[in-house]
Formats: C-alpha cells, sequence, structure tokens
C-alpha cells in the first residue's frame, strides 16, 4: 500500500474507528470499521464479542474473508502496523449477499474466494491493498459490498421485520413475533437460522448485551452501576445481567467492562454501533416510566 497517512499512529498505539455506511448500502450494513496497530506499538491481541452479524474483512496485504455469526468471544493477535478494515451487515442481510445460509457460517472464516472465485478475492485484496490511506482502504471495501448488494437477492422480508421488532420494539417483543409476522414459530425459527444464523431468542439476548455494552460506555465517568445499566438495557435485574454477560462473553461483567477500559477510549470510536441502540434504549426507558 502506498502513502498511507500514518499520523494518528504517532498518538495511540492502536485504534478502532466505526462510522455509517453510505446511504445506498443502510439497508443492508450497519458500519463501516477501520482497525489499527502502529508499526513501533506490541502486537495487540484484538477481542470481538458476538454482534449477531454477518461481516466482510480484508487486512491490508492479504485477502478478503468473511466472518460469521460468532456465538462467543474471539480473540487475533495483530501485529504491528496492521491495518484491517470491515463492513458489518444488519442481522439478516447477509445471506443473500454472500450466498451462503448464515447458519452455515456460525463461528467460521470463510475465505472471499470460497463464497465467489480466486479472481474475485485477489481483485478485491489488491484494490484495499493500493489504497492512499486507511480510511480509503475501508472505503475501497465498502464499494465492493455495495456491488455484491446490487447484484443479490433482497434480505427474507420476515426476517427483516422481525430484527426491527426486536431492535426497537418492547423487552419481550421475541414472544409475540410470529404472532405478530403471522408465521408459525418453527418457521420463524428456520427463516432465522437460515437468514441470521441464530434463532430470534438469541438474537434479543445478543442486542440487549449490545444495548449494554452501549451504556456501560456512554456517558461520564464514574459510570451507572450494574444495577441501573441491567434496569436500562431491559435485564430483569443485576443476576440475569451477569449471567448473560457470562454466557455470551466467558467473563463477568465486571471484568469485560475493566477490559474494555483498558483498550477501549478516544481511540475508539463505537458510535455508529451504539447511537441507535442508545436512542432506542432510551425511549423504551422513558415510556415504561411514565
Amino acid at each position: 500500500m502506498s502513502e498511507v497517512d500514518r499520523g494518528d499512529w504517532t498518538r495511540w498505539p492502536q485504534s478502532y474507528r466505526e462510522r455509517l455506511p453510505v446511504p445506498q448500502l443502510s439497508a443492508h450494513v450497519s458500519c463501516v470499521w477501520l482497525q489499527e496497530v502502529a508499526p513501533d506499538a506490541e502486537p495487540y491481541w484484538f477481542q470481538a464479542v458476538p454482534n449477531g452479524t454477518v461481516e466482510v474483512v480484508c487486512v491490508l496485504g492479504g485477502m478478503p474473508y468473511v466472518i460469521g455469526l460468532q456465538s462467543g468471544r474471539t480473540r487475533e493477535l495483530l501485529t504491528p502496523g496492521t491495518v484491517m478494515v470491515g463492513v458489518r451487515f444488519r442481522p439478516g442481510a447477509a445471506a443473500p449477499v454472500v450466498r451462503a445460509s448464515a447458519g452455515d457460517l456460525v463461528d467460521l472464516t470463510v475465505g472471499y474466494d470460497d463464497l465467489w472465485n480466486p479472481r474475485a478475492a485477489l481483485r478485491v485484496g489488491e484494490l484495499v491493498a493500493a489504497a492512499r490511506s486507511p480510511q480509503d482502504a475501508a472505503a475501497r471495501l465498502e464499494a465492493e459490498v455495495l456491488r455484491l448488494v446490487h447484484a443479490a437477492a433482497e434480505p427474507d422480508p420476515v426476517v427483516r421485520a422481525a430484527v426491527g421488532l426486536l431492535t426497537t420494539g418492547p423487552v419481550n417483543a421475541v414472544h409475540t413475533l410470529a404472532a405478530e409476522l403471522y408465521v408459525s414459530d418453527s418457521q420463524l425459527r428456520r427463516r432465522f437460522s437460515t437468514a441470521v444464523g441464530c434463532s430470534p431468542k438469541v438474537l434479543q439476548r445478543t442486542l440487549r448485551f449490545w444495548g449494554f455494552l452501549a451504556l456501560a460506555q456512554a456517558g461520564p465517568r464514574p459510570r451507572r452501576s450494574l444495577t441501573e445499566l441491567a434496569a436500562v438495557a431491559g435485564y430483569a435485574d443485576q443476576a440475569h445481567l451477569s449471567r448473560e454477560v457470562v454466557s455470551i462473553t466467558g467473563v463477568p461483567p465486571t471484568e469485560l467492562l475493566a477490559g474494555l477500559e483498558r483498550t477501549c477510549g478516544e481511540h475508539h470510536d463505537h458510535t455508529a454501533t451504539y447511537q441507535p441502540l442508545l436512542t432506542d434504549l432510551f425511549k423504551r426507558w422513558h415510556s415504561s416510566r411514565s
């Protein structure tokens, strides 16, 4: 890659930034992200928690690949100088684009060449590697995803409606999904397995967990107590929050948040993911108290 803008690397050993996708992708993609590790930094453990989505990722200098829905926390050691860009689909939107059932991709990383063809993978890898800056690399990968979206069928409309209800509806929305969408429970689960890679209940748990993360990292320090975070995020109580966080990440909330405190800060920007969740959470919270 030539003429890469590395100005920020003199300030931070590693950084993670998100932005909203171009408008043409907003119905399919939730964010475009960029992870960088400074050339003179120590190797960095990039940790990801389940987010209920499929992502297209490319490390500059390598081939693009697809990450299926993850059922647990993952860790990847990034070497100094790594630039990694990614496009995160909305739950249920990826299957027609990647030409595979999301259920078949769970906990897998699949090469772009396995889903499309080696020539396409080489073309995309070369385009991203030739970018003028990390931001340009992310834009080039985004443009490839836009091309694929234009060539793909539309996502399952029933699943799309269900995801919308789970995201913005009441805490117990999962119990009435099938009835509201005029399908059977078994049909909804099958369609979710293909489009999302998990059941509606699992996706609801994942969205609630990410609401907790958004709340925990929003606002001034000291942050809210776990009891308050649990209430606003939609958990029955703090014990319920703790059980769910351990189930999803393998560690209790205090340990998870301490890790985020060490690795996240001004050099991490999750706004594209967090802001919509916070808006819906506080609407729900104020509505329940009025």
